[in-house]
C-alpha cells in the first residue's frame, strides 16, 4: 500500500537528519524528484543538482556529489554503483522506502557494494513504525580526521553564495540541548579578535571549515573554552554590530587575541549532524 501524503512528508523529513555535513551549499542528487521540494524547506542550502529518472548513466561528474536521495526506490545494484561513483568522500547515499522494514540484509548490500558507516532504522514513527531508512557513506580517501575535514572543506562554495554560516560558541551552561532544563539560562559568547579598537567576529562558511579552523588552534592552545559549533543565517550576522571575517587562516591567532563577544542564541538555526 503506498504512503499517504502525510506518512510520505514524514519519512522524508527523516531522511533531512542523515544529510551530512557540506560546504555552503549541499550538492544533491535527488532520484526520480521526489525528495527536492521537503528537503528544501528544511535545509534551504540544498542545491538539486541532478534528478535523474533511472539508474544509470547519471551526466554529474564523478566524487562532486554531497547526498544521494532516493524515496521509494529499490536496492538496485546500479542505483548503487551510480551513487557511490556520483559522491564525493563520505558523501551519503540516503534510501527511504515506505513499505520496507529495516533488515539486515541491506546491510550487507551495502557492504557489498563498497559503502561504508552504514545504518539501516526505522523510517519513522507515524505513531507506529513505517518504512526503512537506509544510509552509506562512499569510503574516505584520507585515513586520517584532520584531513578528512580538509578535503572535505576545500570543495566549499564561493563566499558569495553563502546563506548561511557557522560561529564558534562558548556556551553556558555547558549541556547538550536535551540536558537543559527550563530553569537554565543559556547564554552563548562568539569568538573574536581584537583589532585595534574593535572587535571583529570570526565566521566560517561551513561547519567543515569551522572545524578545519578549530583543530589547529585547539592543539596550539589559542581556543580553549568553545564548547558548540553555531549556525546562523548570513543576513542575520550581518547585521550585528560587530564586523566579520569569513574563513580566516588559523594564523590570525598568532597575531590577534582572541575576545569573545556576547550574542543571542535565540537567533541560531538547527545544526547541521
Amino acid at each position: 500500500m503506498t504512503a499517504t501524503p502525510r506518512v510520505q512528508r514524514l519519512l522524508i523529513e527523516s531522511m533531512s537528519r542523515h544529510l551530512p555535513p557540506s560546504g555552503s551549499t549541499l550538492r544533491l542528487v535527488d532520484v526520480y524528484g521526489r525528495t527536492a521540494k521537503v528537503l528544501i524547506e528544511l535545509r534551504p542550502e540544498i542545491e538539486v543538482v541532478y534528478s535523474p529518472r533511472k539508474y544509470t548513466r547519471w551526466t554529474v561528474d564523478p566524487d562532486s556529489i554531497d547526498a544521494v536521495a532516493a524515496y521509494d526506490c529499490e536496492l538496485d545494484s546500479d542505483l548503487l554503483q551510480s551513487a557511490l561513483q556520483a559522491l564525493r568522500p563520505g558523501g551519503r547515499l540516503i534510501i527511504m522506502h515506505s513499505q520496507l522494514e529495516p533488515s539486515e540484509t541491506y546491510v550487507k548490500t551495502l557492504e557489498n557494494a563498497a559503502f561504508t558507516r552504514i545504518l539501516v532504522e526505522t523510517g519513522a514513527e507515524c505513531p507506529l513504525p513505517v518504512g526503512a531508512l537506509i544510509r552509506g557513506e562512499k569510503p574516505h580517501t584520507e585515513v586520517h580526521t584532520v584531513d578528512r575535514v580538509k578535503q572535505v572543506a576545500t570543495q566549499d562554495a564561493a563566499p558569495r553564495s553563502v546563506r548561511y554560516v557557522y560561529l564558534l560558541v562558548h556556551q553556558t551552561p555547558h549541556k547538550p540541548t536535551w540536558r537543559l532544563s527550563p530553569e537554565d539560562r543559556v547564554e552563548w559568547e562568539a569568538a573574536g579578535v581584537e583589532n585595534e579598537d574593535e572587535t571583529v567576529l570570526l565566521v566560517f562558511s561551513s561547519l567543515p571549515k569551522a572545524v578545519e579552523f578549530m583543530q589547529p588552534v585547539v592543539m596550539n592552545g589559542y581556543l580553549t573554552n568553545i564548547n558548540k559549533l553555531a549556525k546562523f543565517q548570513w543576513d542575520v550576522v550581518k547585521n550585528w554590530t560587530s564586523p566579520t571575517l569569513l574563513n580566516p587562516s588559523d594564523e590570525i591567532l598568532e597575531a590577534f587575541s582572541v575576545k569573545m563577544i556576547t550574542i543571542d542564541h535565540s537567533t541560531a538555526e538547527v545544526s547541521d549532524e
